[in-house]
């Protein structure tokens, strides 16, 4: 049976001589991986596989059955044509990084409307947000997207204590007797993110180089201790980068 659905590519990698196995986030299953045949060609006029870069926004018709692992596309063509995403450097670089940051964490195949138009409002403020705005959008996207996945932080002490516990996920009044906490003003900071309910607020939040790469390293800290086999995140390194 086919279906009509948006979804958000977070992962496309080569098979054979002309295809494409393509990891997308829809709106209609979740996450589901699909065989693209006959997409890649030597021809420039060929522009099929143009469509499944990471953090394309598709409108799709698939073939779906619940008891496949790998489906298959029938149709596919733009959903959102981004002006700047999937061409500048440091637009396509936090893009990169939201579609594997969410990957790691789908761990079911399981629909979830709210998560979905989470991530795409996201990328859709990333192709039109200034500079300051931009730099702040993996900060805002990393603290906010656990709320979908059940652990996110509680930040209601966040204007008593200025010490956050990354293995309860909350802030405290004491140093907890581990190495895992966040504390002074990057605590007052994570507040501020965690506060922030859309991404247009970012530019009031001033940060530099040094407290984005700080804060991100102990995001993905707080991820290790709560998501199974998280691993490493590839892009960070070039994020740390264009921040």
């Amino acid at each position: 049976m086919t279906h009509k659905t948006k979804g958000i590519v977070l992962r496309t990698t080569k098979y054979g001589e002309t295809s494409l196995i393509v990891v997308i986030y829809t709106a209609l299953f979740g996450v589901q991986t699909y065989m693209v045949n006959g997409v890649r060609s030597s021809k420039k006029t060929n522009s099929k596989a143009n469509y499944f870069q990471p953090a394309a926004i598709l409108d799709l018709v698939v073939h779906h059955q619940e008891n496949k692992t790998i489906h298959r596309i029938k149709e596919s063509g733009w959903c959102i044509l981004y002006q700047q995403v999937l061409s500048n450097v440091i637009k396509n670089c936090i893009a990169l990084y939201i579609t594997e940051l969410l990957h790691k964490c789908l761990k079911q195949p399981e629909k979830q409307q709210a998560l979905y138009d989470f991530v795409e409002d996201v990328l859709l403020y990333l192709d039109i947000a200034d500079n300051a705005t931009a730099a702040n959008l993996p900060l805002f996207f990393t603290v906010h997207l656990p709320q979908f996945f059940g652990f996110n932080m509680q930040d209601e002490e966040g204007e008593h204590f200025e010490i956050i516990d990354l293995k309860e996920g909350c802030f405290v009044a004491e140093v907890p007797p581990h190495s895992h906490y966040i504390q002074g003003a990057n605590a007052i900071i994570t507040a501020q993110l965690l506060k922030t309910m859309h991404p247009s607020e970012l530019s009031q939040i001033k940060l530099n180089q040094s407290s984005r790469r700080y804060l991100l390293q102990r995001y993905h800290e707080y991820y290790a201790l709560h998501v199974p086999e998280f691993g490493q995140i590839k892009t960070l390194s070039v994020l740390y980068e264009v921040l």
